[in-house]
């Protein structure tokens, strides 16, 4: 499969809440580290991100922003408005719209947002390789494709339809697939990580075959080779484009792909062992206790 594809398969996203975000006059939230992804679309008006640690954006009509791991951040009409603190257990609350500010003035700016969750087999490790923050705007080819994701991300939630779980899965599979691919090209986006890794043309190539193939027997210098460069010039590009040397990328995804089937598939420690590249269980069971810190056994029990 391809790099992303296959983050997004692993990841088995689903849809949790989508509901309105409107604010009037002059206000202000913190909310409190939610830790799973979020996303918001700006239907009308204009308001400030803040995330910790970044410097404010302000969210334009027709803007989308995606939160792989939602950190801390502020939202609000300006930045020196002393915010009121919203709480996780506050932000997952299934509501309809949530109102900041006047409560009976019109609003002068509208969202629509919500998040899903992740499986927690490998949702923390993955998405460590994704920007803190997506942004994109009104101007991006990808914006309309977006909105009309959430358009029927929103409709679905607000049904009873038969089917309606596999179908808000699929929708959200669908729009984080639409997120990274529409941001791919921004090279402000992110500096270190897998889009990043992704617009280099040369470890594109790696990341690649390295995803097509997991099994096979991969070294430095192979990848070097497909990828155009000498050993070292390949690792050390690689580690500092992707975040992580090449190999320990290579660990990573195995360790990701063994426990879904593991745990998820229930497939045998051998057949594991052998579909993500060791030469014998027991050199997988080792490897798989070195990364993860279990047996592959106990994994597979819940352990």
């Amino acid at each position: 499969m391809e790099p992303l594809t296959d983050i997004i398969t692993l990841l088995q996203p689903k849809a949790v809440l989508s509901k309105l975000v409107s604010g009037a006059g002059k206000w202000s939230v913190r909310y409190e580290r939610f830790g799973h992804p979020s996303f918001a679309i700006v239907i009308e008006g204009a308001c400030w991100l803040a995330i910790d640690g970044q410097n404010p954006t302000l969210l334009k009509k027709g803007n989308f922003v995606f939160l792989p791991t939602t950190p801390n951040f502020t939202l609000g009409s300006d930045l020196e408005t002393k915010p009121i603190v919203i709480s996780a257990e506050t932000y997952s609350e299934q509501v309809s719209e949530r109102r900041h500010g006047e409560q009976t003035s019109e609003p002068n700016v509208l969202l629509q947002g919500g998040y899903f969750t992740c499986d927690p087999i490998n949702e923390s490790l993955l998405l460590k390789f994704l920007p803190e923050m997506i942004h994109i705007s009104s101007t991006n080819a990808g914006i309309e494709s977006l909105r009309q994701i959430i358009g029927l991300i929103e409709k679905e939630i607000g049904s009873e339809n038969i089917g309606r779980d596999l179908i808000l899965g699929r929708l959200v599979e669908i729009l984080l697939l639409e997120t990274l691919r529409s941001s791919g090209l921004d090279k402000n986006l992110q500096k270190v990580g897998l889009l990043a890794g992704l617009r280099d043309s040369q470890i594109s190539v790696a990341l690649k075959n390295i995803h097509a193939d997991v099994s096979h027997k991969w070294s430095l210098a192979e990848l070097g080779r497909q990828a155009g460069m000498s050993r070292s010039s390949f690792a050390d590009r690689f580690a500092k484009t992707v975040g992580i040397t090449p190999i320990d990328y290579l660990l990573q995804l195995r360790m990701a792909l063994a426990k879904k089937m593991l745990f998820t598939e229930r497939r045998s420690v051998s057949e594991v062992a052998f579909a993500v590249g060791y030469e014998s269980a027991s050199a997988f069971s080792v490897a798989f206790r070195r990364s993860i810190g279990i047996s592959p056994g106990a994994f597979a029990r819940g352990g």
